[in-house]
């Protein structure tokens, strides 16, 4: 029965997505934006000589930072628009496990959120590895073509997929705290900037590592760097796990917000 029930929400949380054509836009620009951004870095970034210290994969991947504001906000309008419209109390009366409510947003929110970044990611790559060599990407700077089957470039794409779901998992589970769509995107939004903004006003080192390890952005995108990883703050994995961290937290207290409130 349980599982019965969490299969139709997750089913009318899918039709609810689908059917707001806002949402398609939202997630178009998703890819659109990755894309964009990575092919206009990739475009103007050079390498003129060996050992130019830049990370091509990286490079490639930037639009991935301009993307997750857009999976913010649609993360945050899934919760924010019921609330707001009233729908939500539609929603807990058809579906009054609110535990299930929440695992199905979480569900659907990461289906389209991974197959959204999985095209926005790879579009980058290619893009990437179509124009870097005319820009002094070349085997004679040190640099071999890019490859999704080198492991590190691998590790690279697959990290930013799973980067922008736990961003949307971030911002659905702040969503839910404070059930206001302007709010919960300030807080999401801060969160994801204002550590690196303060990273740069602190001069102490040790407390400059500390915050880029914590960072929910600067720690998780770590996950893209496959050049002096060895110099990272914090590892490519164990910063994605920083993000997860966050986004479970977030998770947690919606939830149980979800749980306690009358809607």
């Amino acid at each position: 029965m349980r599982s019965a029930g969490l299969k139709y929400a997750g089913r009318a949380e899918w039709v609810k997505l689908r059917t707001d054509p806002g949402n398609g836009w939202l997630l178009l620009g998703v890819v659109a934006l990755t894309l964009a951004v990575g092919a206009a870095v990739a475009m103007t970034a050079r390498c003129d000589a060996l050992g130019c210290g830049e990370d091509a994969t990286k490079l490639s991947l930037t639009g991935v930072m301009v993307g997750q504001v857009v999976v913010a906000i649609v993360a945050v309008l899934m919760v924010g628009n019921e609330y707001s419209t009233g729908m939500m109390h539609t929603t807990v009366a058809a579906v009054p496990r609110r535990l299930t409510v929440l695992f199905s947003k979480a569900a659907v929110l990461s289906a389209v959120t991974l197959v959204t970044g999985v095209v926005g990611v790879l579009g980058s790559l290619l893009v990437g590895g179509l124009v870097q060599p005319g820009r002094g990407f070349t085997e004679a700077h040190g640099y071999a073509p890019m490859s999704p089957a080198d492991p590190e470039t691998l590790r690279a794409a697959v990290g930013s997929v799973l980067y922008l779901a736990l961003i949307g998992l971030l911002g659905l589970g702040i969503a839910l705290i404070v059930r206001n769509s302007a709010t919960a995107i300030g807080i999401v939004l801060g969160l994801l900037f204002f550590f690196p903004i303060l990273t740069q006003v602190i001069t102490d080192p040790d407390w400059q590592r500390l915050l880029q390890q914590i960072a929910p952005m600067t720690a998780g995108l770590s996950v893209q760097t496959t050049v002096g990883v060895d110099r990272l703050p914090i590892g490519p994995w164990e910063g994605l796990g920083v993000v997860a961290l966050w986004a479970t937290g977030a998770l947690a207290a919606g939830g149980a917000m979800l749980r306690s409130r009358d809607v």
